[in-house]
């Protein structure tokens, strides 16, 4: 096998097999940031008298064919390649020869790995915000188009106080909104440059780290070599972090998707095409795609923990089982990206029963109401209370269906202005115009 580090000696066969496991199934969905990588560090190193001008131009041009063929999916590692940081050496050499070898001076495969997991997380982290920035306009519209329906609120599963599809969609937003702050976070994380300290303790060429900072995009350097290295292990449970807030809101919305799609409740319904049936039960409309949501999300809320047990207790310095946070991260941008797009296709198509409370088994939703009524009208609480729960026992409550929630909030002063307010800030901080521009200058 192909490697950056090879001498003389074979590794075992097992050992081998054993070690790199499917880490290069992985490397390949990092082949274009490897390149980028390399066009920014190339560019350094011929900035500081390390690569000629000749051979810049020649590993310039070379590396954005290779990054082109990537885009195109024409790029594999190669049968007995160990990396994809050793196919795009291999690629380099045997086009244009000698100057390809030149590229990795001045770093280590460990801070290569590190910028080309970063990039890629950045990436990742990119989609999952704006497929989560989807998702919520639609909660926000929804909200809006539905904001008169009233519906059951429950506490204990038990029949509480009344709410609204418009409280039901909003609230959805704006905790997708507050996830997005933890997303953030690890966007700020993420988006720090570590190429440049090479094995974690740094090099004796005179690098210019705030350059290959600028030409990739990146806010900022990981300045100290030994927390770069450090860095890796917690960049991924910080982004774990992040998408299991995602995923436990999803979560959440399945359930209540699968809840009141039932017969018991009937507050939602879908077309046929997007609900499943029973093999011997033809009334059936199953929420599978709710139910499949759930548990991903389930699963992904997990995430977290994972990470920390495969990280937690390494000293500093690098450690082979780093590799396997591959195994884990990069499902897990997929599994929730996927997660997010069925679930803003869904709502999509979601019906709401505007008749829900005219079924009378609703009518204590209504006794706060009532208590407040009383309350207004000069009535003390407590004595109010008692005089509805006294009517309750009775039988004889009789609901008056009419709400006034007028506070900050409420059923009838929703906020999604000031909500969606709040997420255009947010979203703002993000800056993604800049990484475009820098990569787009790096590959033109």
């Amino acid at each position: 096998m192909s490697k950056l580090w090879q001498k003389s000696i074979d590794v075992n066969s097992l050992v081998e097999t054993f070690t790199v496991g499917h880490d290069r199934e992985f490397d390949e969905q990092m082949a274009a940031f490897d390149v980028l990588g390399s066009l920014a560090h190339t560019q350094m190193l011929e900035s500081v008298g390390l690569m000629s001008a000749e051979d810049l131009v020649l590993v310039q041009r070379e590396l954005k064919k290779i990054y082109h063929e990537i885009e195109a999916g024409a790029f594999r590692i190669s049968p007995g390649v160990e990396d994809v940081h050793s196919q795009v050496e291999l690629l380099l050499t045997q086009r244009i020869g000698d100057a390809g070898k030149k590229i990795h001076s001045g770093r280590s495969r460990n801070d290569q790995v590190l910028v080309d997991l970063k990039l890629f997380f950045r990436h990742e982290l990119q989609q999952v915000v704006e497929e989560t920035e989807k998702l919520f306009r639609l909660l926000i519209e929804l909200s809006e188009k539905h904001k008169a329906v009233l519906l059951p609120g429950y506490t204990h599963l038990q029949i509480a106080m009344p709410s609204s599809f418009g409280l039901w969609f909003g609230a959805y937003a704006e905790s997708l909104s507050d996830d997005l702050e933890m997303v953030l976070a690890a966007w700020k994380i993420t988006n720090k440059n570590p190429l440049g300290s090479a094995a974690g303790y740094g090099s004796s060429f005179p690098l210019n780290r705030t350059l290959t900072t600028k030409l990739l995009g990146f806010d900022g350097l990981n300045y100290n070599v030994v927390y770069a290295q450090m860095g890796r292990g917690k960049t991924e449970r910080v982004i774990a972090q992040a998408l299991s807030a995602i995923a436990a809101t999803l979560a959440k919305m399945a359930m209540d998707q699968g809840l009141y799609l039932s017969q018991n409740f009937a507050f939602i319904s879908y077309p046929d095409a997007l609900t499943t049936g029973s093999s011997i039960m033809p009334h059936k409309k199953n929420p599978d795609v709710w139910e499949i949501m759930r548990g991903k999300c389930n699963r992904l809320q997990a995430l977290p923990n994972d990470v920390a047990m495969m990280t937690t207790n390494l000293p500093s310095g690098y450690h082979r089982e780093l590799q396997l946070l591959k195994e884990l991260l990069f499902p897990a941008f997929a599994d929730l990206k996927n997660c997010l797009q069925m679930a803003t296709f869904m709502l999509q198509n979601i019906s709401v029963n505007t008749e829900i409370l005219n079924d009378p088994k609703y009518a204590y939703l209504f006794s706060v109401e009532e208590v407040n009524r009383l309350v207004l009208s000069g009535v003390p609480f407590r004595d109010a209370y008692k005089q509805v729960g006294s009517a309750i026992e009775k039988g004889e409550f009789e609901p008056n269906k009419q709400v006034n929630h007028t506070h900050e909030g409420s059923i009838g002063n929703l906020n999604n202005n000031e909500i969606v307010t709040a997420m255009d800030k947010l979203l703002n901080d993000f800056d993604f115009a800049k990484v475009k521009v820098a990569i787009s200058h790096l590959i033109s």
